[in-house]
């Protein structure tokens, strides 16, 4: 698995938050270092009944407007995605979404599926952000 910088960064920012007041920057390297080692070496994260999926978490906020919602499952649909759970809040003038997305269909490779996501909230003016599912897994095990 190649990760982007950003993945990093991601990886990074959700070991700082699980450590809590643990997290000293030799235990959040090791536990990065971990993650990435082992995705590049083929390993699975799992409990042993898990295997690794094709889905992704999708997390998205900003100003609320009208067609947010649609633009974001239109991208998804073009790229035959398939959209297994969804939830939305408004808040006063913001939203938030939170989507469980199966890309094991997809005509798209992640990295691709994101450019076409930032696309979308560089339009709207949001912010969208895609993260494999066993990356997100992994790291809320920490």
């Amino acid at each position: 698995m190649k990760f982007t910088e950003e993945d990093l960064r991601r990886i990074t920012m959700i070991a700082i938050s699980e450590l809590g007041e643990k997290a000293s920057p030799e235990l959040v390297k090791k536990v990065v270092s971990k993650t990435v080692e082992g995705f590049e070496g083929g390993k699975q994260f799992s409990s042993g009944n898990e295997k690794a999926s094709g889905r992704v978490i999708l997390t998205a906020f900003g100003l609320n407007k009208p067609g947010i919602i649609a633009a974001l499952t239109k991208a998804l649909g073009e790229s035959e995605c398939d959209i297994q759970d969804l939830s939305q809040k408004i808040m006063s003038d913001f939203f938030t979404v939170i989507m469980v997305v199966d890309i094991s269909g997809s005509n798209k490779e992640l990295r691709d599926l994101q450019d076409s996501m930032n696309r979308v909230a560089e339009d709207l003016k949001i912010k969208v952000f895609i993260q494999h599912e066993d990356v997100f897994r992994f790291m809320h095990r920490i």
